[in-house]
């Protein structure tokens, strides 16, 4: 059996989203996978999906951390499905398993998650999300969310 390790970047967003929001995110999902890394996300719709199916169509891992206790609720491009059962608690876990994050638009739960990632020393990345700390890297472009997020990262 082969096995591989690839580094998770997490993608963070709204589980509902337009069109334009979207967009942008499926071309996250998909640079994730032209650098050939993996993909973790909370799982289920919107921003999530967008990403994972971005990342997913261009050959790259896709992981999702699920509020639930079953995975029902799952995207359908996600190759790891984990339903934790915590809820809104299951943020923490989206940052933690990443090794940086990129956040594309995003509601309240978008915003705990860019606080647990400063906390916890995270680089971000982020595409017309919320502005509450200089560390936020903002961006105009998917293809620049991920090449200024590999510019902090060490591997």
């Amino acid at each position: 059996m082969q096995t591989f390790q690839r580094p998770l970047i997490g993608v963070i967003g709204a589980g509902e989203c337009d069109q334009a929001t979207y967009d942008l995110a499926r071309q996250v999902g998909s640079e994730i996978a032209a650098h050939h890394l993996g993909l973790v996300c909370g799982g289920l719709g919107g921003v999530m999906e967008a990403a994972a199916k971005g990342c997913r169509q261009n050959g790259g891992l896709t992981v999702g951390l699920l509020p639930q206790e079953t995975a029902e609720l799952a995207n359908p491009y996600l190759d790891i499905v984990i339903p934790t059962g915590m809820g809104i608690m299951r943020n923490a876990l989206v940052v933690r398993a990443a090794v940086g994050l990129i956040a594309v638009g995003g509601r309240f739960g978008t915003l705990s998650e860019l606080a647990f990632a400063l906390q916890m020393n995270k680089p971000v990345t982020g595409l017309h999300t919320w502005d509450i700390s200089e560390q936020i890297i903002n961006v105009n472009s998917p293809a620049e969310a991920v090449k200024e997020l590999l510019t902090h990262l060490d591997f």
